[in-house]
C-alpha cells in the first residue's frame, strides 16, 4: 500500500482539480457561458442548482459503492464524468446542451468531491483517516485560488468552450492518473457485511444523531452557499466600499486553509466535535463585530468565516467517522451530505430574497442557523457510548 503521504498527495491535488473544474467555474464563466449561448445568466446558475441537486440525491448510492469495493474506480470514474460534462458543455449552444452538461457535472461531483474523497479515506484507514482527511482539505483548500484565476486567464486568452475543453483534459491528464496509480485498494482482509452492500438500505439510524448532524451540515452549508454568493455584496451593505469589500472577501480562502493548518498541527489532539463547535460559534462572532463596528470589521468577519468554514468542512468527514465508525460511513456521509448540498443549491437565491427585503440584518438569519447548529453539536456527546463503541454492522 502507498504511504499516506502519497496518498494525502495524490487525493488532495485530484480534489483541487475536481473542485476547480466544476464547483468553482461558474463564479467566472456563467457571463461568457450566457453570452455565447444565448441563455439568460440565470439559467446558467439555475443549471448549476440542478448540478448540485443531483450531486445530493445520488451522494448516499456512491457512498455505498465506496464502502463497498473502496474508493479508486469511483474517483477514477469521475474523472470520466466530469470531462464529459465539461466536453459537453463546451458544445452547448442552448439550454438543452447547457442543462444535459450540468447535469454530467452534478453527477461526476457526487463521485468525485469532498464526500467521494473523506469515504474512500475512511474506507482505507478507518478510524485512523482524520488526519488525511484534514491533509486532503489543506491541499484542496486552495482550489478557488487555482480555478478563479485560470478560468479568467484561459477565457481572456482563449475562449470560455477551450477553457472547459482545457479543464477536461487536465481532467484525464493529470487527475485521472493520480486517483487509479498513487490511490491504493482497500486491504483484502477488510470484509464487508450484507449491511453494508450496494443494495442494502440506507438507514437513517441511530435518529438522534443522524437528525442532528444533517441539521449541522444543512445549516453549515446553507451559510456557505449564501456567503459564496453574496459575501462582497453583504458587507457593502454594511457600509465597506467596493474594493474594501472585495479585499475583505479575499481573505475567506486564506482564513480557511490557516483554520485548517491549525487543525493539523494542534486540534486533532482533541475531539472532532470540539473543532466543529469552534466552527459553528465563529461566524455569529464575526456577524456580531460587523454589526457594532460596521466597515472597520470587514476582514474581521470574514476572517472568521473562511476559519469557521474551513473547520466544518473538516468536521463534515471526521465527526460522523468518530461518531459512527467506519463501516457503512460512505453511504451514511452521502446521506448525511443529501440536505446540505440541497441547501447549498438554494442559499444564494435564498439569502439573495433575504438581503433586498432585511439588507445587512440578513446576517443575523445567517448567524442564528450557525447558533442552532451549536446548539445540535452540544447535544452530540464527545464520545460514543459503549453500544456504539462495540456497534457491529447491522447491529443497529
Amino acid at each position: 500500500m502507498q504511504s499516506r503521504a502519497v496518498v494525502v498527495t495524490a487525493l488532495g491535488t485530484s480534489q483541487t482539480l475536481a473542485w476547480a473544474s466544476s464547483y468553482y467555474l461558474p463564479a467566472i464563466l456563467a457571463d461568457p457561458i450566457s453570452a455565447g449561448t444565448g441563455v439568460p445568466r440565470t439559467w446558467v446558475f439555475g443549471a448549476f442548482t440542478v448540478a448540485l441537486v443531483i450531486a445530493a440525491f445520488t451522494g448516499p448510492y456512491v457512498g455505498r459503492a465506496i464502502d463497498r469495493f473502496g474508493g479508486r474506480g469511483v474517483l477514477v470514474l469521475s474523472n470520466f464524468v466530469l470531462a464529459a460534462g465539461l466536453t459537453v458543455l463546451a458544445a452547448a449552444t442552448g439550454p438543452i446542451g447547457l442543462f444535459v452538461a450540468w447535469a454530467l457535472l452534478g453527477a461526476g461531483m457526487a463521485l468525485g468531491l469532498y464526500d467521494a474523497a473523506f469515504a474512500t479515506l475512511a474506507r482505507l484507514y478507518g478510524h485512523e483517516a482524520r488526519g488525511p482527511i484534514t491533509g486532503i482539505t489543506l491541499i484542496a483548500g486552495f482550489a478557488s485560488t487555482v480555478s478563479w484565476p485560470l478560468s479568467a486567464f484561459l477565457d481572456h486568452a482563449l475562449g470560455w468552450r477551450e477553457t472547459c475543453l482545457i479543464w477536461a483534459a487536465l481532467n484525464l491528464a493529470v487527475a485521472l492518473p493520480l486517483n487509479r496509480f498513487l490511490l491504493p485498494l482497500p486491504p483484502k482482509s477488510a470484509r464487508v457485511s450484507a449491511h453494508d452492500a450496494p443494495d442494502a438500505p440506507v438507514s437513517w439510524k441511530p435518529y438522534r444523531e443522524m437528525f442532528l448532524l444533517a441539521f449541522v451540515f444543512g445549516a453549515g452549508w446553507f451559510v456557505t452557499g449564501s456567503m459564496a454568493a453574496h459575501l462582497p455584496g453583504l458587507l457593502e451593505l454594511a457600509g465597506a466600499t467596493p474594493f474594501e469589500a472585495i479585499a475583505a472577501a479575499s481573505l475567506v480562502g486564506p482564513a480557511q486553509v490557516a483554520a485548517r493548518a491549525v487543525e493539523f498541527m494542534l486540534l486533532h489532539r482533541v475531539h472532532p466535535l470540539v473543532s466543529a463547535r469552534i466552527a459553528a460559534l465563529l461566524h455569529p462572532i464575526g456577524a456580531v463585530a460587523l454589526a457594532l463596528f460596521g466597515p472597520p470589521a470587514a476582514v474581521v468577519f470574514a476572517v472568521l468565516y473562511g476559519a469557521g468554514n474551513g473547520l466544518l468542512t473538516i468536521a463534515r468527514g471526521t465527526v460522523p467517522l468518530v461518531i459512527f465508525g467506519p463501516h457503512g460511513y460512505g453511504a451514511r456521509n452521502g446521506l448525511l451530505g443529501a440536505p446540505a448540498r440541497t441547501a447549498q443549491a438554494f442559499a444564494p437565491m435564498l439569502f439573495g430574497l433575504m438581503l433586498d427585503a432585511l439588507g445587512v440584518s440578513a446576517i443575523f438569519v445567517s448567524a442564528g442557523l450557525c447558533l442552532a447548529a451549536l446548539g445540535a453539536l452540544l447535544c452530540l456527546r464527545a464520545k460514543p457510548s459503549r453500544r456504539r463503541k462495540g456497534l457491529k454492522p447491522g447491529d443497529e
